[in-house]
């Protein structure tokens, strides 16, 4: 699988000197053609992905390692799942290897950090991407459970921010890609902490992009109906389908394809991109 993305102007910013190409030529040489498709090149640079040993994590990672990255794989449970997945990225010609971590626990978000950077020296891009998709009736989620969605898809990714941006200070910069959700923006009863928290990392993504700038970019994707739920039945599928004005479900290549072009804009901070069909628009 082949990510591509389109460009039509040159970098500028001291924060984003990465190598990639039009065709054979870098982007920055003069006979570079703008609006060309472009194959990003990121050769020599390393990534962290959380929660990247399975579904969309595990595209998100596979993408980046296409591009040339060295990636670092995280995961919480499932050594065997990893250890499969960082051998696929290193069929890419990449450095890879998995590292497992509690994301609620903040000693282990500083036990991963350090890990990551005796073994690769260096960061330039993390994706926070590992989260928990619980349904429970507003009335009936207990503290703990409040607590652990929180923990996880807020929480973590914040601690995971900061210990990306001091690790990506050292080599001048980086760029942070935060995995949110439609729900961000959406009222689902039976979701509420996970709607919450999925908002609270949108917002975190403005305030930390206006607080790490000009050095590091900070970003936000939030899919629609990406890799639904398994459990759903073909019929299901397809009502979810049919309520997005494309009239189809996401792939897991669309929100790599995103993932892609927010680590290649310089000029893009601060936002969150949809993706989802379209389906916000009918709500």
């Amino acid at each position: 699988m082949r990510f591509e993305i389109l460009v039509s102007d040159r970098w500028t910013s001291s924060t984003a000197n990465w190598p990639r190409t039009v065709g054979t030529a870098k982007m920055g040489d003069s006979e570079a053609v703008p609006n060309q498709p472009i194959t990003m090149d990121l050769t020599s640079r390393t990534a962290l992905v959380t929660g990247s040993a399975r579904r969309l994590g595990r595209a998100i990672a596979s993408g980046l390692a296409q591009a040339g990255a060295d990636v670092a794989v995280h995961f919480h449970s499932g050594t065997e799942a990893a250890s499969q997945a960082a051998a696929e990225l290193r069929d890419f010609g990449v450095r890879s290897a998995a590292f497992q971590a509690d994301l609620t626990d903040p000693n282990q978000i500083s036990r991963l950090f350090a890990q990551l950077e005796d073994s690769f020296g260096r960061l330039d891009i993390l994706v926070n991407s590992a989260a928990i998709f619980e349904s429970t009736p507003l009335l009936e989620i207990s503290v703990d459970e409040w607590d652990r969605v929180m923990n996880l898809n807020l929480r973590a990714a914040f601690l995971c921010t900061q210990h990306a941006a001091r690790l990506m200070m050292k080599s001048g910069g980086g760029k942070i890609v935060n995995i949110a959700d439609v729900g961000a923006f959406q009222a689902w009863p039976a979701y509420a902490h996970h709607c919450v928290s999925k908002a609270g990392l949108v917002m975190m993504t403005r305030v930390t992009a206006r607080a790490l700038a000009p050095e590091i970019l900070v970003n936000a994707i939030a899919p629609g109906p990406v890799l639904p739920p398994e459990h759903l039945t073909a019929e299901e599928l397809q009502q979810l389908a049919e309520m997005t004005p494309l009239r189809r479900l996401g792939a897991a290549e669309d929100v790599v394809s995103a993932v892609l072009y927010l680590v290649g804009a310089d000029y893009v901070t601060g936002e969150t991109i949809v993706v989802d069909g379209g389906k916000l628009l009918k709500t």
